[in-house]
């Protein structure tokens, strides 16, 4: 499985290849869509086709063209499919962002990118206009959803479009994607992606790992606005011929047991902590899940006792993987493989993985190392955004650096041990712990702080901060709570502090650094130690 050729063309665009398959499949479903009403609606390849070309056609009349970068802030919606596609078929950059980001967030990743148009779901437009004034360079403004005075409605400008378009001849190694992720220093890293990387990830991470048949239905249960969205419900179910189920719901355990038993949905991709819930819930042998052949994790590592539950009540192993916002998926559980519980699996494809040491040089097997892959793969992004010297940090000689930490074994699986640096991990969630304490440290009562990542049984782990205030003696649950609040009015929610401990100093190096490294392991240490000790 090691040898495979991926023969990229010069050029390639991915919407260009999901109209051929519509004008040969046009009445397949392409996308189902269900809320927690129970109200359903749906996208045949031909209906995806004709509405991603009518808004291309209006993109075009709106002045958004080829290379253009432009923000796409919109929930789990049938329309989204359309609006990436469309966007691609102009030859736009396309900036995912979650509807839970911030207006500070939003002004970033605007001004950092220079984009040209933000397309807004009605539910987040208000943290747009809080910083309209502030991005000189965003120039169009879509509402999805709704109408408001000075922007443009997407229902009303797509009426009337003609439903053909032919997708711009793109090159494969420009821009397609750009991404942003967490660092530990500074603002979030925005994530540079080519025409050419849904090519490479169809043909590896969609084939060996994801699994998807043409026809049949695949939930992967990713948000649009992040990475994982774009990898597996958009591209790996469009790119094989599948039908995305999209639930537009929140999680519970036992709605996506009822809906996994209800619908032919054949391929379930979740994060661990979906997993997890789902093995938790009492009376599994009530759920008869018939169509489901194939599930696949990623996020951070499956636990065993998991991977057990759902194999004993529903017969299909959840097959663990891994990768990241730069990349597709580097390490995996592949289909028709020996799968070895707890491991992340072996180097994808075409992918060289290695365990390496801080010289660059391999470490002997079972030792532990910092996961690297060739800095020629394929599947790597191509560099961080107006950022050489984040680029350039990213790579030791030969390799691309991670910035996880693990040990391969006698047969060549992969095994995660740490972060090698404080970004946190939190059900899936890439947290950069800059972002918490800039936030924390708005806050007028407190003086100074860190966070780092605490283990947790559900979630993997969950961001812990230690706050040090200006007066001692507010410390206590109400401050705790006001805390906690203020973080998730500066920056995305899911940013915010579980745990927040008060302390009178932090640790600190002789050159007044923090280090979070030592507040990590005491919390390792505290929350992994024996019940009984």
């Amino acid at each position: 499985m090691s040898e495979i050729t991926l023969n990229l063309p010069t050029h390639y665009n991915f919407a260009a290849q999901v109209d051929q398959y519509a004008a040969e499949h046009p009445k397949q479903l392409a996308v189902h869509w269900e809320n927690e009403a129970g109200d359903v609606h749906t996208l045949t390849y031909g209906e995806l086709r004709a509405l991603s070309a009518q808004w291309a056609n209006a993109l075009t009349k709106l002045g958004v063209t080829h290379g253009d970068k432009v923000i796409v802030l919109v929930p789990r919606l049938t329309e989204t499919y359309a609006i990436y596609l469309g966007l691609m078929k102009v030859g736009a950059v396309v900036m995912p962002g979650s509807e839970m980001l911030r207006s500070k967030d939003i002004e970033y990743r605007a001004n950092h990118a220079g984009a040209k148009a933000v397309i807004a779901h009605v539910n987040i437009l208000d943290q747009v206009e809080l910083v309209r004034e502030a991005c000189p360079t965003l120039s169009t403004f879509v509402i999805v959803g709704g109408e408001q005075e000075g922007w443009t409605s997407f229902e009303n400008v797509i009426v009337g479009q003609s439903t053909e378009f032919e997708a711009v001849q793109t090159a494969s190694d420009e821009m397609a994607f750009l991404s942003y992720t967490s660092g530990t220093t500074g603002g979030p890293k925005g994530v540079v992606h080519t025409h050419g990387w849904p090519y490479v990830h169809q043909r590896i991470a969609a084939t060996y790992w994801f699994d998807v048949q043409p026809g049949e239905m695949a939930w992967a249960t990713a948000g649009p606005g992040w990475a994982k969205w774009v990898w597996s419900p958009f591209v790996a179910v469009l790119g094989k011929g599948g039908t995305a189920f999209v639930y537009a719901g929140r999680f519970s355990a036992e709605k996506y047991l009822e809906l996994l038993g209800k619908h032919p949905i054949t391929v379930l991709c979740a994060t661990p902590t979906e997993y997890r819930m789902i093995a938790k819930v009492d009376g599994l042998e009530r759920f008869k899940l018939a169509a489901l052949r194939s599930a696949c994790s990623a996020g951070e590592p499956l636990n065993r006792e998991v991977i057990d539950t759902v194999e004993k009540y529903f017969g299909v192993t959840v097959r663990d993987g891994y990768g990241q916002t730069e990349n597709s998926l580097l390490v995996g559980n592949f289909v028709g493989g020996a799968v070895r519980a707890g491991s992340m699996g072996l180097p994808a494809p075409g992918v060289r993985v290695a365990i390496i040491d801080e010289d660059g040089k391999e470490v002997p097997r079972g030792q532990v190392g910092d996961i690297a892959v060739d800095r020629e793969a394929p599947v790597l992004f191509k560099g961080y955004l107006n950022d050489a010297e984040r680029t350039a940090r990213a790579h030791r000689g030969s390799w691309y650096i991670t910035g996880d930490q693990g040990k391969m074994d006698e047969d060549g699986y992969i095994w995660f041990e740490g972060r090698a640096d404080d970004i946190i991990i939190s059900s899936g969630y890439t947290i950069g712990p800059f972002e918490v304490e800039d936030a924390l440290v708005q806050h007028p009562d407190v003086a100074e702080c860190a966070a780092v990542s605490s283990p947790d049984p559900d979630r993997g782990a969950i961001v812990k901060a230690f706050v040090v205030l200006k007066h001692p003696e507010q410390a206590g649950d109400q401050k705790v709570r006001d805390l906690q609040e203020h973080v998730k009015q500066l920056t995305a929610p899911y940013k915010y502090p579980r745990e927040i401990e008060f302390v009178d100093a932090l640790p600190k190096t002789t050159s007044g650094k923090i280090r979070r490294v030592e507040l990590r392991a005491a919390e390792k240490a505290k929350k992994t130690e024996p019940a009984n000790h």
